[in-house]
């Protein structure tokens, strides 16, 4: 990944955006591949997410913000992530964020490397979002590859169990695209 992951964020939040708009609400309660949520509570998350990346770009307090967006209707999640992506991206703009430290769900870190797990964190779930949803359309590979040896840094396979919510790696086809491999490597069956 880049010393300014922004670029990246953008590119994989845009690409969970349009995939958002295929969604209907007959969907929602579709099975994930994250098995903690059904297509519903993993846009509410993401949605979530999204806006505690937002607060801590501002230097606000993201810990406090819920990772779940209640409230939205089933034909709301698309503007409600829509707004909060804008929200994220003014707050990051700054070049200068990428030097400061914050906190974030995995620890005290720069912003360069916050804004680099809000990529792998909406990459992952849009990886689940497609599959719960029949993959719809197809998904950018140069991201996943882009993310795979930043998932694989941060989350070494030995490193699973109660600190980190992360199941073991899971063994893939030599023939695996980069997504089944990064979602193996974060432990969901592929």
């Amino acid at each position: 990944m880049t010393n300014d992951p922004r670029t990246l964020y953008a590119r994989t939040a845009a690409q969970f955006a349009g995939l958002l708009k295929t969604v209907t609400p007959d969907e929602l309660e579709r099975s994930t591949p994250c098995t903690e949520y059904d297509a519903r509570q993993l846009i509410s998350h993401v949605v979530g997410a999204t806006r505690r990346f937002a607060v801590i770009g501002e230097g606000g307090d993201g810990m406090a913000v819920p990772t779940h967006t209640d409230g939205v209707a089933d034909e709301g999640w698309s503007d409600a992530f829509e707004e909060v992506l804008r929200r994220a991206t003014a707050a990051w703009a700054d070049d200068a964020k990428l030097a400061g430290e914050y906190t974030v769900p995995w620890g005290r870190v720069p912003g360069a490397a916050a804004v680099g797990g809000y990529v792998m964190e909406t990459l992952t779930h849009t990886w689940d979002l497609s599959r719960a949803l029949g993959h719809p359309v197809p998904l950018d590979e140069e991201l996943a590859l882009a993310v795979l040896p930043l998932a694989q840094q941060a989350l070494p396979a030995d490193r699973r169990g109660e600190e980190v919510p992360f199941a073991a790696v899971r063994e893939v086809p030599a023939d695996a695209d980069a997504y089944d491999r990064l979602a193996a490597w974060l432990g969901r069956e592929v």
